[in-house]
């Protein structure tokens, strides 16, 4: 009060000032050690603002950030409530916890626009399922997300998009949302099946090489197979996806598809189809390839994501599952300390294959 009056109490400055104090009112708030009763000053003029504990609030910074804590751990509002019952003796309804939790709201959209790095040497894009109340029905929709490699071999999430279903459409403004955050190019995007993504990124950032992951492929592949043949079928695909040059893999896939075309052959087409991104990997030395064939790295995400979602079999809304979500991402990002494995040798690699569209950092 003394700061925003601009003299102390008592002071002759006040006089004549325009504003003064005005008593106090009572507040209750709920804290980890039960209920107090706090006296906040006034002023005539009511344009003073608490700030430790702000208008309208009730509850502690110290206790809000406990809920919060909690809701990140995958706990319910009513597992919540529970636990504050029990341990504190605290009633917080579910209610309260919610509305805690909406106060990070605006971190997450900082979040989700926040400056990106210029390049990116890999990316991994995947996507993982709720359900999601919409107009008093659930509705399953999908949280696509993009993991970034940076130069320094880091792991970092670029951004979190919850949609129905994935377009061509729906990637492209996924991808111009990145290039608007500052990234200028992507050297490597490796995805699984998600359909319209190469022809968006291919319009935004035209230099990317698109690697299919190749795991995805064969379970893909395996489910037009009947169980006896599975055994032979597998043995026979390795000889193509873990030869050492293309032309070997081109040989391979040639008597894998004359015995197979026959009994199998919408996995021949399948791997017809999509040959240009499968075999992407191939120009590269052996340690980027065991980086980039598969989306590994962002499955083992998604599955953190997993165990902090699991509890809860749908979200009342978009901001609910956002709120989890980035929760959960920031907790996992904590584990993300060191660079990936073998990547010193991968980056002397990408900075010989990739020299010109690398100009900038490699001058660093």
């Amino acid at each position: 009060m003394d700061h925003h009056l601009g003299y102390k109490k008592h002071s002759v400055e006040g006089n004549n000032s325009g504003n003064s104090r005005n008593g106090y009112s009572q507040k209750t708030i709920q804290t980890r050690l039960g209920k107090t009763e706090l006296k906040i000053p006034r002023d005539r003029n009511a344009e003073f603002e608490p700030q430790i504990i702000k208008k309208y609030e009730t509850t502690s910074n110290q206790l809000e950030d406990q809920i919060i804590a909690m809701y990140a751990k995958g706990m319910s509002t009513r597992d919540i409530e529970a636990h504050m019952l029990d341990i504190y003796g605290i009633d917080v309804s579910p209610t309260m916890v919610s509305k805690i939790t909406d106060k990070i709201m605006p971190m997450v959209s900082e979040w989700q626009s926040r400056p990106l790095d210029r390049v990116y040497p890999i990316t991994f894009l995947n996507a993982v399922h709720f359900k999601v109340r919409q107009e008093n029905r659930i509705i399953n929709k999908a949280a696509y997300s993009v993991l970034g490699i940076n130069m320094d071999g880091q792991e970092d999430i670029l951004g979190i998009w919850i949609g129905e279903s994935e377009s061509a459409s729906f990637w492209l403004g996924v991808c111009n949302d990145l290039k608007n955050r500052g990234v200028e190019d992507i050297l490597i995007a490796c995805k699984d099946g998600l359909s319209g993504f190469s022809e968006a990124i291919n319009s935004v950032f035209p230099q990317t090489e698109i690697q299919l992951c190749i795991i995805h492929q064969i379970r893909n592949s395996l489910k037009y197979v009947s169980y006896k043949d599975r055994k032979e079928l597998i043995a026979d695909l390795k000889q193509v996806y873990q030869a050492l040059t293309i032309e070997e893999a081109e040989l391979a896939f040639e008597i894998f598809k004359e015995k197979w075309d026959k009994k199998h052959p919408i996995t021949i087409r399948s791997w017809e189809n999509n040959w240009v991104e499968l075999t992407a990997y191939f120009k590269y030395p052996y340690a980027m390839r065991k980086i980039i064939y598969t989306t590994n790295i962002i499955e083992g995400y998604h599955r953190q994501l997993r165990k902090v979602t699991k509890t809860k079999t749908a979200y009342p809304t978009d901001d609910a599952l956002r709120k989890i979500i980035y929760l959960a991402t920031v907790e996992a990002a904590k584990k993300w300390t060191v660079p990936i494995r073998n990547w010193k040798e991968c980056a002397s690699q990408i900075g010989i294959y990739f020299a010109d569209r690398l100009k900038a950092e490699l001058a660093i």
